[in-house]
């Protein structure tokens, strides 16, 4: 059975997504700095999944850190965390991560205990993450119906995950309860994570899926075909707006066109209060060579402008629901996150 991260004990493994889904190549890493470059480098991704190794790698530094004094050490801890900040911006699992991690080094009054509590966390976050993945899928599992089908963008599964998933983990629950459900995967470029990811770990369960390119979901929403849509989410901002991969906002406005629910699946820890609205969320621009290259294959002319943001932002009108592990906001445009922050 495939992972997609796990703790060692003195070393972090990583499923090499890079490869997929022609070879199932597994690395290795014992020291953070290449955790961190793993994170940039997408060996590893999807906002859970990017908390974790964030996690894991901070408390692999802690392991190898070889300094005695206990606010050396800390100052030390404090520059990894800011390393593994400047990983993937837009991601608030991963500062969420790096939060929990920090409120532990500077509570901390013993290198020791400091090493082994950042160990303990980061195997904690890792196992919270699959409970709290597979109720997301049980609380989200009634808005699929029988005979369902589905669309989804990008990969919010098993591989963006610790395991399970948020929005494939929806999917997974409802076929669980017996209702027959076809997923619509859209190949999402220009990384291809549908293509190579979503069609990869659904055709691993055996569940049905159909790969399409990303500007025929109109087509298939306008004949009917499609009824439901659900993705992932890498942060969503208090009034509801939700930054997913880019090409997201698109499908949610010929869903809205169509009359198709358009639902968002994540944990707590992707739901940013801080953050007003979606225009304040930070968007990641990667390099343009992932637009002008398919596999290392150029597909556009030498010394053409590109630009290639990994993210858009989906506003909370655009949206039916957001599905999380402590229960659902049905019409976010109307009320934002704030029911899931009576604390605040």
């Amino acid at each position: 059975m495939y992972y997609t991260i796990r703790w060692n004990g003195d070393s972090v493994s990583m499923l090499d997504q890079r490869m997929l889904p022609t070879q199932e190549v597994y690395r290795t890493y014992t020291n953070y700095q290449d955790v961190a470059e793993a994170i940039t480098d997408m060996v590893v991704r999807g906002a859970p999944a990017i908390g974790i190794a964030a996690g894991m790698g901070i408390a692999l530094a802690a392991k190898r850190l070889d300094v005695g004094a206990l606010d050396a050490f800390k100052k030390d801890l404090g520059d990894v965390c800011d390393t593994f900040g400047k990983t993937r911006p837009t991601a608030v699992n991963l500062f969420w991560t790096i939060n929990r991690m920090k409120k532990l080094i500077d509570g901390a009054a013993d290198i020791q205990q400091l090493r082994e509590r950042l160990e303990q966390e980061a195997v904690q976050i890792y196992d919270d993450d699959v409970k709290i993945n597979q109720m997301i899928g049980k609380n989200g599992a009634r808005f699929l119906s029988d005979g369902d089908v589905v669309m989804t963008h990008c990969n919010a599964g098993a591989l963006a995950t610790g395991g399970y998933g948020t929005a494939l983990g929806v999917i997974r629950a409802a076929i669980a309860e017996g209702k027959k459900i076809e997923v619509f995967a859209c190949e999402t470029r220009p990384y291809l994570q549908g293509a190579r990811l979503t069609a990869w770990e659904l055709l691993k369960d055996n569940i049905h899926v159909t790969l399409i390119t990303d500007n025929m979901s109109g087509h298939f929403m306008k004949s009917g075909i499609v009824k439901k849509v659900i993705v992932g989410a890498d942060r969503i901002a208090r009034n509801g707006d939700t930054a997913n991969k880019i090409g997201t906002y698109t499908h949610s406005v010929l869903a809205r066109e169509h009359g198709i629910p358009f639902y968002v699946a994540a944990p707590i820890s992707t739901l940013d209060y801080d953050t007003e609205t979606g225009d304040a969320i930070p968007i990641e621009e990667r390099a343009i060579d992932e637009v002008a290259y398919i596999a290392g294959v150029q597909i556009s002319p030498e010394g053409i402008f590109v630009r290639n943001p990994s993210f858009d932002v989906t506003p909370a009108k655009n949206i039916t629901a957001i599905i999380t592990e402590k229960g659902v906001i049905d019409d976010p445009a109307a009320q934002g996150i704030a029911p899931l922050f009576t604390d605040r």
